[in-house]
């Protein structure tokens, strides 16, 4: 696959929006996303607002690489890390007892779903913002999600506060990751195949 060059003011405006608790509209791994500071309660609140989701619905967060879990994690079964290395798509896995969050963005059980991306304008944001990343599906909750930016329903399109450039003109369409269930024990159950 080419790497496409990434462009540096794309990135720093999705950069300054994200410090200063707006949202962005945002290509990832898998399909266009909806995106914040993970632990910015306020920002959070937006996304709720802006898709119209039920609050007892949790989101996911991305993060740039495996060694940051722990930071988000209470406790990391060994065996999550040999699921990340090992698999050759998307996959989210859901944790117990996140920590370092924002509240509204932690199920009511205290987990959290976690995908590490491999995707380079998702992994350089991350590097550089240093903190995790809300993804959720760019679209209103109950309708279908957008698979590639033309599919992108406009009122959310104009309900974020920063659109980024890269990717848009890809017609690849995207799909949803993989989403597993991972217990402290090491246990786990495919959520979403």
């Amino acid at each position: 696959m080419q790497r496409v060059a990434i462009d540096r003011a794309d990135l720093n405006a999705a950069l300054e929006t994200l410090k200063a608790g707006g949202l962005i509209l945002y290509p990832t791994d898998t399909i266009w996303g909806i995106g914040c500071d993970a632990t910015n309660p306020e920002a959070v609140e937006k996304i709720f607002q802006l898709k119209g989701r039920d609050k007892g619905k949790s989101m996911i967060v991305l993060l740039g690489t495996d060694n940051q879990l722990q930071s988000y994690v209470q406790e990391v079964p060994e065996v999550a890390y040999e699921l990340i290395e090992a698999t050759d798509k998307p996959l989210t896995i859901i944790y117990s007892n996140a920590k370092n969050l924002a509240p509204n963005v932690v199920a009511e059980d205290g987990s959290i779903g976690i995908r590490v991306v491999n995707h380079p304008f998702c992994e350089t944001l991350l590097q550089r913002f240093r903190k995790p990343i809300v993804s959720t599906s760019a679209n209103i909750s109950g309708q279908a999600s957008a698979a590639n930016f033309h599919e992108i329903a406009q009122e959310i399109i104009d309900g974020v506060d920063y659109v980024v450039q890269f990717g848009q003109h890809e017609a690849t369409k995207g799909t949803a990751s993989t989403i597993m269930k991972l217990d402290p024990s090491g246990k786990f159950e495919f959520i979403r195949k």
